[in-house]
């Protein structure tokens, strides 16, 4: 028989929060992290490959569901740049670089940890 659930949300939000420093870092990682599994799964039939599939195996079909997944599992973390810190070539993420060039100092930057990719293809 199924376990009941204990909360209406998997995973539960301690264990969310449990993985940043706080509410808005969480808020910030979902939404950037939900927005390139988005993209990703846009830029599918056009053959591109440059946004990082999902990193973990999920039932959900929303990409801020997978988003906190990932989080919960650590594939997905937060990177805070540093003032006049240039971003990394090929560290953009799924944004591309004109994605992150509004980014400035000290905001979230979602950065799928690497690891084994549930879909077999790589984001190169």
């Amino acid at each position: 028989m199924a376990q009941p659930r204990t909360t209406l949300m998997e995973p539960p939000i301690e264990e969310l929060l449990d993985k940043v420093d706080s509410k808005f870092t969480l808020v910030a990682l979902s939404a950037k992290r939900g927005r390139q599994i988005n993209s990703y799964y846009n830029q599918l039939g056009e053959g591109l490959g440059y946004v990082v599939p999902p990193q973990v195996t999920s039932v959900s079909g929303k990409s801020l569901t997978i988003a906190f997944e990932e989080i919960a599992a650590g594939k997905a973390v937060a990177v805070r740049r540093q003032p006049g810190e240039e971003p990394e070539e090929g560290a953009e993420g799924a944004e591309g670089a004109e994605g992150e060039a509004g980014t400035e100092a000290g905001d979230v930057v979602a950065e799928a940890a690497g690891g084994d990719d549930p879909a077999g293809e790589t984001a190169e």
